[in-house]
């Protein structure tokens, strides 16, 4: 599996607070084990929203949104539930 990560991504990520990054970088990893295990860690909250994309949770607040495409995982987006389906709403 490769991964990819949007400008977007990159720029809202760039605006967390220093602890709130490295919650996004560990959920990031969790997501990496369980496709390198297939075993869902707990608490990552992984979840399908559309066909191609999907989310799941860094903290309680922020999620991150991803589309898979083939061996491909696009970090697309990084903020909050209503951001994710602002983002889902315009596409």
């Amino acid at each position: 599996m490769r991964y990819k990560f949007q400008p977007s991504f990159d720029r809202l990520f760039k605006k967390m607070v220093p602890y709130k990054q490295e919650l996004i970088r560990e959920a990031i990893e969790k997501l990496k084990s369980f496709h390198e295990t297939n075993q869902l860690p707990q608490g990552l909250g992984l979840k399908s929203l559309r066909k191609q994309y999907w989310e799941i949770r860094a903290t309680l607040h922020d999620r991150l949104l991803f589309s898979i495409d083939n061996d491909t995982i696009c970090f697309i987006l990084v903020g909050n539930h209503d951001d994710v389906r602002k983002f889902l709403k315009n596409q």
